[in-house]
C-alpha cells in the first residue's frame, strides 16, 4: 500500500484486463505500477490506448517488484491456477477474474498456499458490482422482499464475436465456465448451499458452424439442502431479445412478501415490495461509468467497483467476497453442471466435493449474508 493507503496492483493479460487498466487508472483508491502479457505488440497496443507505459512481457517482472501488493489475473482460464500460485508465493494478493478455476485438481494446494503466505484472493464476480445487482441485494437485505422463496437467473448473449479468439476454439473453453458462471454466481449469492442440480445442455447450429467443441446452450435446476429451488439458463451463439423486452442478464428473486428483478446491461432494476409498491429505477446517468469502450463489450465501472471494495477490504482487514473457498465451492457447483450433464440425470454437489477430497478444505464461517 502506498502511504496515501492506496493498492499497488499488477495486472496479468491486458486482453480481458483491458477494463482493469482502466479502472485501477480511475479510481482514488488504487495505483496501477505495471501491466504485463507475453503480447508485445499487445503491451505497446494498451500503453499507447491508455497512455500507460510501465510494462513488460515476463509476469516474473511483476513478482519481483516490491512495489507492487496485488495481481489482477485476467489470463485464459487454464491458466489461472499458476498464476495464482505464483502470485501468493511471491508475497502477492490477487484478483483473479471469473471462473476463478477450470478444474478443482489445484484446489487444495491454492488453500494451503493461502494458508501458508497469509495473502487475500478475491474472485472478480463482476455481476455482484452493477448497480441494478447492487441496489437488488441492498433491498433484499432490508427485506423489502420477505423470505425468498425462490430465484432464477440468466444470461443469453450473442457471443459469436468471440469465436475470433483461438482458444475460444479449444477443447478447454467451455461457456458453462466462461458465460454461465455468471449467473451461477448469483445463485450461490441467495443459495450458497445447494444440494442437487440436474441441467440438460446442448452445441447449438451456430455454435457448431463457428467451430465450438463444447455446448453453447443450457438449462440448469438446483435444490438447495433448506428445499429451496431456483433454475439458471444460457445460450451463447444466436440473437438476443431487443433490450426493451429483455435484459441478456437477470437475476430474479421471488420472496414471500415481493418480488425483484435486476438486469444488467440495462442498468434497470424493478421491484414489488411488501407493500405492493411497484417500482422501476435505472441508471442512465451512470453509463459512461460502466461502459467506457465500444459497445458493452468491457464493463469498467464494475471492475472499479470491485477492486476499490477489495483494497478496502485490504485497508480495513474484512474478507471481500466471493473469496477463495466460496470461489473453489463455485467451481464445485459447475463441476456438478458439467457431470449432470454428461450423465443426464440429477448429480450431487457433494459427491464432486467428495472426489476432490475438498470437505474439510471447504469448512467456513458462513458467507457474506
Amino acid at each position: 500500500m502506498t502511504k496515501e493507503g492506496k493498492l499497488r496492483l499488477g495486472i496479468l493479460g491486458l486482453g480481458e484486463g483491458r477494463s482493469t487498466i482502466s479502472a485501477a487508472l480511475h479510481s482514488k483508491k488504487i495505483t496501477l505500477q505495471k501491466m504485463c502479457d507475453v503480447n508485445q505488440a499487445l503491451c505497446e497496443q494498451r500503453a499507447k490506448e491508455f497512455d500507460f507505459h510501465q510494462y513488460t512481457t515476463r509476469y516474473e517482472d511483476m513478482l519481483e517488484d516490491p512495489e507492487i501488493d496485488a495481481i489482477g489475473i485476467y489470463t485464459p482460464d487454464k491458466l489461472h491456477a499458476t498464476h495464482i500460485k505464483m502470485a501468493m508465493e511471491n508475497g502477492k494478493h490477487v484478483v483473479c477474474t471469473k471462473p476463478l478455476l477450470d478444474d478443482l485438481k489445484d484446489a487444495k494446494e491454492l488453500i494451503d498456499i493461502q494458508r501458508k503466505t497469509g495473502k487475500r484472493l478475491f474472485v472478480g464476480q463482476s455481476s455482484r458490482f452493477f448497480e441494478p445487482l447492487k441496489r437488488q441485494r441492498a433491498d433484499f437485505k432490508k427485506g423489502l422482499i420477505g423470505d425468498l422463496i425462490t430465484l432464477e437467473a440468466y444470461y443469453n448473449a450473442d457471443h459469436r464475436w468471440f469465436l475470433s479468439k483461438p482458444w475460444a476454439l479449444e477443447p478447454s473453453f467451455k461457456w458453462l465456465y466462461g458465460g454461465l458462471s455468471h449467473p451461477v454466481d448469483f445463485i450461490r449469492w441467495y443459495l450458497p448451499e445447494i444440494d442437487e442440480v440436474m441441467g440438460y445442455g446442448m452445441l447449438s447450429a451456430n455454435g457448431k458452424k463457428g467451430g465450438l467443441k463444447n455446448p453453447d446452450t443450457m438449462q440448469f435446476i438446483y435444490k438447495a439442502k433448506d428445499g429451496r429451488i431456483a433454475r439458471v439458463s444460457g445460450a451463447y451463439s444466436g440473437p438476443v431479445q431487443p433490450a426493451l423486452r429483455d435484459s441478456e442478464m437477470s437475476c430474479i428473486l421471488r420472496g414471500t412478501e415481493g418480488s425483484s428483478q435486476g438486469d444488467y446491461m440495462e442498468l434497470r432494476y424493478a421491484i414489488t415490495d411488501s407493500t405492493g409498491e411497484e417500482q422501476v429505477v435505472t441508471w442512465e446517468h451512470k453509463s459512461k461509468h460502466y461502459f467506457r469502450f465500444e459497445g458493452k463489450s468491457h464493463h469498467a465501472g464494475e471492475y472499479n467497483n470491485y477492486l476499490e471494495h477489495f483494497a478496502d477490504s485490504i485497508n480495513y482487514d474484512f474478507v471481500a467476497y466471493p473469496d477463495l473457498k466460496e470461489g473453489i465451492g463455485t467451481i464445485a457447483l459447475l463441476k456438478t453442471m458439467e457431470k449432470t450433464l454428461q450423465t443426464g440425470k440429477p448429480e450431487k454437489v457433494d459427491d464432486i466435493i467428495a472426489e476432490y477430497d475438498l470437505h474439510e478444505y471447504l469448512k467456513r464461517e458462513p458467507v457474506e449474508k
